[in-house]
């Protein structure tokens, strides 16, 4: 992977939670090459370490740690290992996340006639337990961690807490209600620990990535011949750049907000990284 500039993080030691996954894996692969000591937590180990070696296979640092951002107890655990292996961490990166299809309504526009159809997942079909998956996956598996491995940046230099945002944060989309609330609940909170933590040096931010074409995604937005759906159109339609972002767009501003020498009077923001769709009207 190539990166835009080189951040000062060498030495430094960063846990990034949902580590395995599509952002987590492109944030510690750009992270290891400014000489940070990375750990990848994820709830599939197997998919973590294999990261971990990809990394130390091209000269970096890294290592792969089971945990479930749901479960204190397993972050715990993973904190113990962390800081066995290579000390007490300086920045943690929060990108767990996700959505559910359960946690999803069929139709963007409740049509009273839906009601009869059972095949169609109104709002009033959504299911609770679904729906606090989605919204606990994301929020409280971002709020957890923050208990658990904020406590090490105290009395330290340099250190910051960076969230994983989202679109759905400026304006929520349609059909996932749950994930739009907790996405906004993120940024929120995001600005409140900013507040919470400032007069203990520890800077807090978060980065709202657009719309990024990946393989979680595809089948939403493209169909089986390679060509695209409606809400694909209805995405480009709405994003000025009139394009997806690629994943190697997000990591000048993730260098930027972790490079203390760069952006230590910055705290407390949302950074959007999407081709202008926060700032577009549709008109």
């Amino acid at each position: 992977m190539k990166i835009p500039f080189k951040a000062n993080l060498d030495n430094k030691i960063i846990v990034i939670t949902g580590g395995a996954g599509v952002l987590g894996r492109d944030f510690a692969k750009a992270l290891s090459k400014c000489g940070a000591k990375i750990a990848i937590l994820d709830l599939d180990v197997n998919k973590a370490k294999l990261i971990a070696e990809e990394i130390n296979n091209e000269g970096g640092n890294a290592i792969g740690v089971e945990a479930n951002v749901l479960n204190r107890e397993s972050l715990d655990n993973a904190k113990t290992l962390v800081n066995d292996f290579y000390g007490s961490i300086d920045i943690l990166i929060n990108a767990a996340g996700g959505n559910h299809p359960r946690a999803t309504t069929t139709d963007e526009f409740f049509e009273p006639s839906s009601l009869k159809d059972e095949n169609n997942k109104t709002f009033f079909d959504l299911d609770l337990d679904s729906f606090n998956f989605v919204f606990g996956l994301n929020f409280t598996g971002t709020l957890l961690p923050t208990q658990v491995f904020a406590k090490d940046l105290i009395g330290k230099k340099g250190t910051s807490i960076l969230n994983v945002s989202s679109m759905n944060a400026f304006r929520p989309l349609t059909k996932i209600p749950a994930y739009s609330a907790a996405k906004a609940a993120i940024s929120n909170f995001t600005e409140w620990l900013a507040v919470h933590f400032a007069k203990s040096n520890i800077r807090v931010n978060a980065i709202a990535p657009g719309f990024f074409s990946t393989e979680q995604n595809k089948a939403l937005l493209w169909n089986d011949d390679g060509t695209p759906t409606a809400r694909t159109k209805k995405i480009l339609d709405n994003t000025p750049m009139g394009r997806f972002g690629e994943a190697h767009e997000l990591i000048g501003t993730l260098l930027w907000l972790l490079d203390d020498n760069a952006s230590g009077f910055v705290t407390g923001i949302v950074v959007p990284v999407d081709g202008g769709f926060s700032a577009y009207s549709g008109v």
